[in-house]
C-alpha cells in the first residue's frame, strides 16, 4: 500500500497536464500511486494520462463515460485509491520538488493526523507571486495538532482541496464526497476541519499554484457563480445532521457571510445584471442561517453585515459606490499631499544648500542604505581613528534603523535632517549611487567605492547587452557618475574597466577595496563567533555558495541540486547559501531552500547583512561570475567556479574576461563534479593554489589590508598614508586636482 494517493483530474489542460505529472512523479519520495482521472477531455488530455500509464506502473488512467465537473472526477479517483493517504492536485498546478517528502517527514514528526494543510504559492501567467495569505497561520502551528473547536481561526486556511493531504480511512469513513458544481472546495473542507480530531500544518510551499489568463472556471462570469449557494446549503444542512458540531455553527455562518460578500463584487464572477439577484440570495442566507444571539465581526466587511441585515439591494450599491468614491477621493488626496510634501522639501534643501560647507561633516551609504556594510564602512571605522575630527552621519532606510550598531549617528532618506546634512556635508561615501535627487554643491567630495571588482559588462557596455540592460537607465547611471570624484580600485584591470565603463570625469584611487581589508588580515575570534551564532558544528569545513543574478531571468533559478551537494558532502561539511541581494525575495527560497534547511542539510545566509562575514566563516567558496571571486582571493583559501550555464551569461551580460579559461580555481559544470572536487580533495590541491595565487596578483593587486586608512588619508587628511601603493610626487598631484582636505579641516 502506497503511502500517497495522488488524484489529478484532467479536463482541457493539455498544455500544462505534463508538467503537472511529471513534477509528481519526479518527486524523493517515490512511494506514490497517481490516479489521472479523464473527465471526458475532448482535447488530448486522455491520450497523455494513457501515455503516463504505460511508462510508469504507479499511473493509473481512469476514463470517465461523461463529463461529470472536477468534484464528481475528484471521487471516482479517490474511489480507486489505496494509499494511506489523499492528496488532490489540479492538472494545471504543479508540486515543487521536495514537497512529498516534506509532507511525509510532518506527518512522521505529528504521528499522522486526520488532515495536513500545507502552504502554496500562486504562479501568474507573468511570473510567481508570493506566498499566500495564510502562511504566518500554518507557521504558527509549528508541530503542535489542533482540532477546529479549540482553534476556530483556522477555517480561515485557503478553501481548496490541494493543500491538504487527507488521511484516507478519515476521509471515507466521514462519507466526505466533492459536489457537483463550483464552489465543491468549500463544503468538503469545513467538513474535513471541523469533524477532524487531529489537524497539522505544514509551514511550506508545496504547490504550484497556476493563475491562467484565460480558461479557468472561477474567471469566467455567469450564473454558474450562484452554484455557491447550494454548496453551502448542503454544508448547513450536514452541519444540522450532526448534532457535535454546532458550537462551530457561528464561525461557519461568518465564513459563509465573508465568502459571498468577497464573491459578489468580482467581475470574473458576477455579472453586473445578476448582483441584485446574488445579493437576495446572500439575504435569504443571513436569514436562514444565522445563529441565535450572533454578533457580526468587526473587519472589513462590518458595514456590509450591518446593510444585509436591514437593507435592500439599491442600499448595498449605493454604498458600495460610495465606498469606491470615497477610495478615489483619499487616493487623490494622499497624491496632493505628497507633492505638497515633496515640494516643501525641495525649498528647505534648497534653503540649506545656501549655507556653508561643514568641513568636518562625512555621509555614508552602502547597498541603497541598507545599513553599516562593506566599503563604506570599512572608511568609517578607519576614519574614526585616523580623522576623529570628522563627524559621520549614515542614511539608512526606516526597515535597517533596528539592526543598527550602537553608536551610530543616522539620518533616514527624505526627511529634514537627511536635506540638512547631505547639503551641509562635504564628504560623501557610496558602494552605490546616490540618487539623482541629491544636488551635488561645488566643495563637495564623492568617493564611489563600487561593489566589487566586475567580471560582468557594466555600465555603457551593457548598452549593446538587451537582457542585461532591462529596467537599467544606462543614461542616468552616467549623469549619477559624473559626481564621483574618486573611484576605489583594486588592481588595474579594475581601473581600466571602471575607466571604460563610466566614461566620466573621476579619478580612480589605486587604495584597493576597504571591505575586503579583514579578508587579507584575517580576524580569527571573529570568525569563531560567527560559527558558533550560526550554529556551525566545531570541526566542519564551511563551504560558501554565492552565485551571482542572472539578467536574462525573471527569478531565481538553482544552478545546483543542494540536496545531491549536501548528500554528497556528506555530515562533516556545512553548507551557507548566499543568494544575490536581488535575489532575495525569489520563491525559491520559500521552497527547497527553505525545506532543505529546516531539515538541517543547509543553511541560508542571503539575509545576512555583511557579505564579508560569510567569507571569512568559510573554508572555501563556490561561485560562478559573482564579484565575491576576486573578494574571496584575499583570503587565499580555495575557490570554484561552477560554470554550468557560462555560455549564456556571456551572451546575456558579456564579460571581460573568460572565468573559465583563467579561473582562481578549480572549475565544475555539474553537480556530480562540484561534489567529486570535495570528494577526492582536489579543491585544495597544489594546482587549485597556484590558480589562486595567479588570480590574485592580477586582480587583487592593491589589496593588502590598508585599503580603508589609505582612503582616508588621502581624501580626509590631504596626505599619503605610509603604506600607500601610490608614489608620493603622484599623491600631491592628486590632491592638487581633486582640492582635497587639508590636515587642519580649511579649504
Amino acid at each position: 500500500m502506497p503511502r500517497f494517493s495522488v488524484i489529478v483530474p484532467v479536463y482541457k489542460v493539455q498544455g500544462y497536464l505534463r508538467e503537472c505529472l511529471d513534477s509528481i512523479l519526479t518527486q524523493s519520495c517515490t512511494d506514490i500511486e497517481v490516479i489521472a482521472v479523464d473527465d471526458c477531455s475532448p482535447d488530448n488530455c486522455g491520450s497523455i494520462i494513457d501515455e503516463y500509464a504505460a511508462l510508469d506502473a504507479r499511473v493509473t488512467a481512469v476514463h470517465l463515460p461523461e463529463n461529470v465537473g472536477l468534484g464528481r472526477a475528484r471521487n471516482a479517483g479517490a474511489a480507486h485509491a489505496t494509499g494511506d493517504y489523499l492528496l488532490f492536485l489540479d492538472s494545471d498546478d504543479s508540486y515543487t520538488p521536495g514537497a512529498l517528502r516534506a509532507i511525509d517527514e510532518r506527518l512522521t514528526v505529528t504521528d499522522d493526523p486526520d488532515i495536513l494543510v500545507f502552504d502554496h504559492v500562486r504562479t501568474h501567467w507573468w511570473g510567481r507571486g508570493g506566498r499566500s495569505m495564510t502562511a504566518d497561520l500554518l507557521a504558527s502551528a509549528g508541530t503542535d495538532t489542533f482540532d477546529i473547536v479549540s482553534s476556530p481561526q483556522y477555517l480561515h486556511l485557503f478553501l481548496v482541496a490541494w493543500n491538504k493531504a487527507y488521511r484516507r480511512d478519515f476521509f471515507t469513513d466521514h462519507g466526505l464526497t466533492y459536489r457537483q458544481g463550483l464552489y465543491e472546495d468549500a463544503p468538503v473542507t469545513y467538513q474535513a476541519l471541523m469533524c477532524a480530531r487531529r489537524i497539522a500544518c505544514l509551514d511550506r510551499v508545496c504547490v504550484e499554484y497556476l493563475q491562467r489568463r484565460r480558461g479557468a472556471i472561477t474567471r469566467t462570469p455567469g450564473r454558474r457563480h450562484f452554484d455557491i449557494f447550494a454548496q453551502y446549503a448542503g454544508l448547513f444542512a450536514f452541519v444540522d445532521s450532526h448534532p457535535e458540531l454546532h458550537e462551530s455553527r457561528p464561525h461557519l455562518f461568518e465564513r459563509m457571510i465573508n465568502h459571498f460578500l468577497a464573491t459578489i463584487p468580482l467581475s470574473e464572477r458576477v455579472l453586473p445584471e445578476d448582483r441584485s439577484a446574488f445579493y437576495r440570495e446572500t439575504v435569504a442566507f443571513y436569514r436562514r442561517y444565522k445563529p441565535d444571539g450572533f454578533t457580526p465581526p468587526d473587519d472589513a466587511y462590518r458595514t456590509q453585515w450591518r446593510l444585509i441585515a436591514h437593507s435592500p439591494y439599491p442600499v448595498f450599491q449605493a454604498y458600495a459606490l460610495a465606498d469606491r468614491l470615497a477610495r478615489a477621493s483619499l487616493r487623490k488626496k494622499r497624491t496632493l499631499c505628497a507633492a505638497t510634501t515633496r515640494q516643501v522639501k525641495r525649498t528647505y534643501a534648497g534653503t540649506q544648500r545656501r549655507l556653508r560647507l561643514d568641513p568636518n561633516l562625512a555621509v555614508y551609504s552602502a547597498s541603497w542604505h541598507r545599513g553599516v556594510l562593506g566599503d563604506p564602512a570599512a572608511i568609517h571605522e578607519a576614519a574614526r581613528l585616523l580623522a576623529p575630527h570628522i563627524d559621520a552621519v549614515w542614511v539608512v532606510r526606516p526597515d535597517a534603523v533596528a539592526h543598527l550598531p550602537s553608536g551610530i549617528d543616522y539620518v533616514t532618506p527624505d526627511t529634514p535632517r537627511y536635506h540638512r546634512v547631505t547639503s551641509r556635508a562635504t564628504y560623501f561615501v557610496n558602494n552605490v549611487d546616490w540618487t539623482l535627487g541629491l544636488v551635488k554643491r561645488p566643495g563637495q567630495i564623492h568617493v564611489h567605492t563600487h561593489e566589487g571588482t566586475p567580471l560582468g559588462h557594466m555600465g555603457v557596455d551593457l548598452l549593446s547587452r538587451p537582457a542585461a540592460k532591462y529596467h537599467v537607465n544606462v543614461r542616468a547611471q552616467l549623469r549619477r557618475a559624473d559626481r564621483w570624484d574618486f573611484s576605489l580600485v583594486s588592481s588595474a584591470y579594475a581601473q581600466q574597466i571602471w575607466d571604460r565603463a563610466y566614461p566620466c570625469h573621476f579619478t580612480s584611487l589605486p587604495t584597493g577595496a576597504p571591505r575586503n581589508d579583514v579578508l587579507v588580515t584575517g580576524d580569527r575570534m571573529r570568525a569563531v563567533a560567527l560559527r558558533k551564532r550560526l550554529g556551525v558544528p566545531d570541526g566542519n569545513t564551511v563551504v560558501l555558495y554565492a552565485p551571482t543574478r542572472r539578467d536574462h531571468r525573471k527569478s531565481y533559478v538553482p544552478r545546483l541540486d543542494f540536496e545531491q551537494l549536501v548528500r554528497g558532502l556528506g555530515p562533516t561539511v556545512t553548507l551557507l547559501v548566499r543568494l544575490h541581494p536581488k535575489d532575495a525575495g525569489a520563491p525559491f527560497r520559500a521552497l527547497q531552500l527553505r525545506d532543505l534547511q529546516r531539515r538541517g542539510l543547509l543553511l541560508d545566509v542571503t539575509d545576512e547583512p555583511s557579505a564579508a562575514d560569510m567569507m571569512l566563516v568559510s573554508d572555501a567558496l563556490v561561485s560562478d561570475y559573482s564579484s565575491l571571486l576576486f573578494d574571496y582571493a584575499n583570503t587565499d583559501r580555495p575557490i570554484i567556479v561552477h560554470g554550468d550555464d557560462w555560455e549564456a551569461y556571456r551572451a546575456a551580460r558579456g564579460a571581460y574576461f573568460d572565468v573559465l579559461a583563467d579561473p582562481p580555481g578549480h572549475v565544475s559544470t555539474s553537480t556530480a563534479e562540484l561534489t567529486d572536487l570535495f570528494a577526492s580533495g582536489a579543491w585544495r590541491d597544489a594546482r587549485s593554489a597556484a590558480l589562486r595565487a595567479g588570480f590574485r596578483r592580477r586582480f587583487c593587486a592593491y589589496d593588502d589590508g590598508h585599503a580603508a586608512a589609505r582612503v582616508v588619508s588621502l581624501v580626509m587628511l590631504g596626505r599619503n598614508h605610509p603604506w600607500s601603493v601610490i608614489p608620493q610626487q603622484e599623491a600631491r598631484q592628486l590632491r592638487q586636482t581633486t582640492h582635497c582636505a587639508l590636515p587642519d579641516g580649511t579649504r
